[in-house]
C-alpha cells in the first residue's frame, strides 16, 4: 500500500467517469483494484448477503464500519461506503460520519429511504423520508466531519419508488442545497432512459453517480457524455461469486475430484500473493 490513500474527492475531481467495484471483503477489493477501479463500493447489500442475511438494516453500523476499514486497510484506492439510511436519525448519521472518518473512510452514501429499509430491487413498497428531512440529515452530516475532504453522497430513491424524474429532481436539489457532494439516482428499470431524462434537467449542478445494474449495457464512455461522473457496479462480483462457487462445488461433489478444475482455479500461489505473504516473511527475521 501507498503511504496516503487518495481521498473520494481526490479522485473524482481529478477523472470524468470514475470506475467504481461493488465488495464484501478486501479479498474482492484488492481484486477490483487490481483490474484497474478507482475505488471500492463496501456494498451492504454485499455484505449482509455474505452474512445469508437481507439488505433490510438489520446489521449494525458497527458491522458494516468493520467491513469496510478492513477493506480499506487492503487498498490504495478509496472506499465508498453504502451506508443505507445513515442507520437511523439525524444523531446517527453525525455519529455514522464520525466514525467512518476516524477509521480512515473518505467517502460514505446516504439513502432517501426510511429506516430500517428494503433493497431497492425487492418486489415491495419503498417508503421515502420526506425530502425535508432527508435534506436535513445531509447537513447534519456535514455539519460533523471535521476534514473538508469528507464527501458525502445524497441517493435519492424516488425513481426507485415510482415517483417520477419531477420529483427525483426536487430532491437532489434540496438535497444539493443542504450541502451534499453528489447526488446518486438511483433507478431499476431495464433501459437509462429516465436517468437520462434527470440528467437532462440536472445540468450539471453537483457530479452525479448511476448504479446501472438493471441497465447493464451503458457504456461507461457514453455516461460520462451525458453527464454522469462516477459509476458502480455495485454487486457484479458478488453476483459472479455465487455463480462460481456454485458450479465448482458441484463439480467436485459430482465427481468425486478435482482435476478438471485445476486449469481453471487459481493457484495457490496467487491466493499467497494476495495475502502479500512475502511481505509479512520478511518481517520475520
Amino acid at each position: 500500500m501507498s503511504d496516503k490513500i487518495r481521498t473520494f474527492r481526490e479522485v473524482i475531481e481529478g477523472s470524468s467517469a470514475v470506475r467504481v467495484a461493488g465488495a464484501h471483503d478486501a479479498l474482492g477489493a484488492v481484486l477490483a483494484q487490481e483490474a484497474g477501479f478507482d475505488a471500492v463500493w463496501s456494498s451492504s447489500f454485499e455484505v449482509s448477503a455474505a452474512r445469508c442475511l437481507p439488505d433490510a438494516s438489520i446489521l449494525t453500523m458497527t458491522e458494516y464500519l468493520t467491513a469496510a476499514v478492513n477493506i480499506q486497510r487492503a487498498l490504495d484506492i478509496p472506499v465508498v461506503v453504502d451506508g443505507d439510511t445513515g442507520y437511523g436519525g439525524n444523531l446517527n448519521v453525525a455519529h455514522m460520519v464520525r466514525e467512518f472518518e476516524r477509521a480512515g473512510i473518505s467517502a460514505v452514501c446516504v439513502e432517501d429511504k426510511l429506516f430500517p429499509k428494503m433493497n431497492s430491487f425487492v418486489d415491495s413498497g419503498q417508503r421515502l423520508l420526506p425530502s425535508t428531512e432527508f435534506a436535513r440529515k445531509i447537513s447534519t452530516a456535514k455539519n460533523a466531519q471535521s476534514s473538508d475532504e469528507f464527501f458525502v453522497i445524497a441517493r435519492t430513491e424516488a425513481l426507485i419508488a415510482g415517483l417520477g424524474v419531477d420529483e427525483a429532481l426536487r430532491r437532489a436539489h434540496a438535497y444539493s442545497d443542504a450541502g451534499a457532494d453528489a447526488i446518486l439516482i438511483h433507478s431499476k428499470q431495464k433501459t437509462k432512459d429516465e436517468v437520462l431524462l434527470f440528467l437532462d434537467e440536472w445540468r450539471g449542478k453537483l457530479p452525479v453517480v448511476v448504479v446501472p445494474t438493471t441497465y447493464p449495457e451503458w457504456h461507461i464512455d457514453d455516461a460520462a457524455a451525458a453527464g454522469v461522473s462516477v459509476v458502480i457496479y455495485a454487486n457484479q462480483g458478488l453476483r459472479a461469486t455465487v455463480s462460481s462457487l456454485r458450479s465448482t462445488f458441484r463439480s467436485i461433489f459430482e465427481n468425486g475430484e478435482t482435476t478438471a478444475l485445476e486449469s481453471s482455479i487459481a493457484p495457490v500461489s496467487d491466493i499467497f500473493a494476495l495475502q502479500r505473504l512475502a511481505d509479512w516473511q520478511k518481517l520475520d527475521v
